[in-house]
């Protein structure tokens, strides 16, 4: 049987040796790998003539005797078989015949540096492409570690791969196909975001033959915070009070207003907080009652107008920071990533007001149609003191507790609504106040033929002076019905499936007129919306001077109608090797333009985005463009 055995083993010693002189050190490592299996445990180790024998740790200076009847270059001991490896180039095997010892002595050389033979073969190309970085702190530069850093397929948005950050922030993702993959970090502390983000849009990593996508530096944000304590009269803490956070818009865009972003209640210390901020100007108001406010209504209608009936019929105004009740004289708080700012607000009640409603003509049946709401930076609180008191008709409605400011009045159907600020008790008439008008109409997508299917609509207000919230409705079959429109002026977005869909052009009172602005004014409005359903995508390439694809740039699709430039308008950014894609174009007239660091611009205002349409590339669409229209040239990249 050891007869045999050793026989297999001399046979896979030639196919080592054949292995070796072949340079497929590859072969030469199955070799050794099948030896060991039919070796006996232990050292494995021959003896020549001599009694010279050789280790498995190292080649000792005696067994070297033996090298040079194979290697007459020479080979000195405890040298490392990487070095032998590198000296087998000449082939010695080719010249020199091989004897029975010769190729034990080899061999046992092969086993002995089998653990390094791996290290030495040819390496193979790696399996796929590979997107590797480095993420670091976007306010400090210093390396993030143990982020988690994933990438997306691009269509799905779906985890494909994820890895950690090491010490130092780096991370590799190996295996990847050739694509375009959104590339996102995050970690506790900091914002979850993707790759050089700027507001929605990002820059996806290509990767593929001679595409660059390693040593990206991926500058993930930390999240700011704001903490305060609100304070009533006496410095006692409030708690239960109502904390509203509003972030000023960052451009002079049309329609961009202060919005609402956040809410907070504090505790019973008076404390509030917000984290996980990212960075703006931001506003805080404050909206409380009194713990030790006590309403006692009266009957008497000129008692509620007189003043409060008890000296605890008290009110908290809203307060703004920095303890101001002028919201013309809030302060702003200017976050960056990781800052922690504190903004404590104080209260002082006031007495409190009355404002009554007089529902002349209302019969028993009343429902409660008087709507009172208090407006903070443009946006409705609705305020839910309304009693209605009297023994006959007609009722009157009290609206009670009231802490002067700025208030909505809206009443009737259709609703007329009256602004006023308050600062005493009145009766309100709302008959001065302005009526909503009625929009109603279809949407459709080419003449006489209605939009299917569940839609939204929402009226967007582009008033600069009178900001009012969206008015938003679903229907099924493109109808168009907004009942309570304030007077101003207007843009209607269409929403299907998750996509806007663009409106080209409105047809009021027989009159088309592109794009998706309408003005109400005091008649009810008929309208007829076309809607596209173009799914044509356009896709380039901004390149720089040098030709080459630049990544992060800003890409706007310009609609030569301007009139219609906030319906038809499409934007990017440019991925890692300089490509775009403009999704869902309607057919038209275009020109496409690439603007380095063109984030901080009001791109929406025409007289801005009009500087760079000569550096632009133009561009026609058409119903027969089908899904994909490829631009045949670059785009040149343009600095503001």
């Amino acid at each position: 049987m050891r007869f045999f055995q050793t026989m297999r083993m001399l046979r896979m010693a030639f196919h080592g040796i054949e292995a070796l002189k072949g340079h497929d050190f590859s072969r030469a490592a199955n070799a050794v790998k099948k030896t060991r299996t039919l070796a006996p445990e232990g050292c494995f180790s021959l003896r020549l003539s001599g009694n010279t024998s050789f280790s498995t740790s190292c080649f000792t200076a005696e067994g070297t005797l033996a090298i040079p009847k194979i290697f007459p270059q020479g080979l000195k001991p405890g040298v490392h078989f990487g070095a032998l490896a590198a000296r087998l180039k000449s082939c010695p095997f080719k010249a020199k015949r091989i004897s029975l010892d010769n190729i034990l002595c080899c061999f046992t050389i092969l086993l002995i540096a089998s653990a390094s033979i791996a290290a030495q073969t040819k390496p193979k190309p790696a399996v796929g492409y590979s997107i590797a970085g480095t993420v670091v702190n976007a306010a400090s530069g210093e390396p993030v570690r143990r982020a988690t850093v994933s990438v997306q397929d691009e269509e799905s948005r779906q985890i494909i791969a994820s890895v950690e950050t090491d010490s130092e922030g780096r991370f590799s993702l190996d295996g990847l196909s050739a694509a375009k993959y959104p590339l996102t970090a995050s970690k506790r502390g900091f914002l979850t975001g993707y790759y050089d983000e700027h507001e929605s849009f990002n820059s996806a990593i290509v990767t593929g033959a001679d595409q660059q996508t390693s040593g990206l530096i991926f500058r993930l944000t930390p999240g700011a915070s704001l903490h305060g304590v609100v304070t009533g009269d006496g410095g006692d803490p409030v708690e239960g009070a109502s904390v509203m956070l509003f972030l000023k818009p960052h451009h002079h865009n049309p329609g961009d207003r202060i919005r609402k972003v956040e809410d907070a209640t504090t505790d019973d210390t008076g404390a509030y907080e917000f984290d996980g901020l990212a960075a703006g100007d931001y506003l805080v108001a404050v909206k409380a009652e009194p713990w030790f406010a006590i309403l006692q209504p009266s009957n008497e209608i000129p008692q509620r107008l007189e003043g409060p009936v008890s000296a605890l019929d008290v009110a908290y105004p809203v307060a703004f920071f920095d303890s101001t009740y002028d919201e013309a004289a809030a302060t702003s708080i200017i976050l960056t990533g990781g800052d922690s700012e504190e903004a404590n607000i104080n209260l002082h009640s006031v007495p409190a007001l009355h404002l009554l409603f007089n529902p002349a003509g209302i019969a028993d049946g009343y429902q409660g149609g008087e709507r009172l709401y208090q407006t903070v930076f443009g946006t409705r609180i609705p305020v839910n003191k309304l009693t209605m008191f009297g023994n006959s008709q007609p009722f009157i409605v009290d609206c009670g507790g009231l802490a002067p400011g700025h208030y909505e009045a809206v009443q009737g159907t259709p609703s007329r609504i009256l602004e006023l600020n308050a600062s005493t008790s009145q009766r309100i008439d709302t008959t001065f106040g302005k009526p909503t008008i009625a929009v109603t109409g279809i949407v459709q997508t080419a003449p006489g033929v209605t939009l299917q299917g569940k839609t939204k609509l929402v009226l967007n207000s582009l008033d600069d002076t009178n900001h009012q919230e969206p008015i938003s409705t679903e229907y099924g079959t493109g109808e168009i019905e907004f009942l309570d429109v304030p007077q101003g002026i207007w843009e209607l977005w269409v929403e299907r499936n998750g996509s806007v869909l663009p409106v080209t052009s409105l047809t009021i009172g027989g009159q088309k007129h592109p794009g998706n602005q309408l003005i109400v004014r005091d008649k009810p409005l008929q309208v007829t919306a076309t809607a596209s359903l173009s799914e044509t995508r356009v896709e380039g390439f901004a390149r720089n001077k040098e030709g080459k694809g630049q990544s992060g740039v800003m890409i706007v699709l310009v609609p030569k109608e301007m009139a219609a430039f906030r319906s038809l308008a499409r934007r990017d950014q440019s991925d890692s090797d300089g490509s775009f894609s403009l999704r869902d174009v309607a057919p038209g007239q275009y020109t496409v333009v690439a603007i380095e660091d063109g984030w901080e611009l009001d791109w929406q205002r025409p007289e801005v985005i009009r500087r760079y349409l000569s550096g632009g590339i133009p561009v026609t669409v058409t119903e027969d463009s089908g899904k994909l229209l490829r631009l045949t040239g670059p785009v040149p990249v343009q600095r503001p």
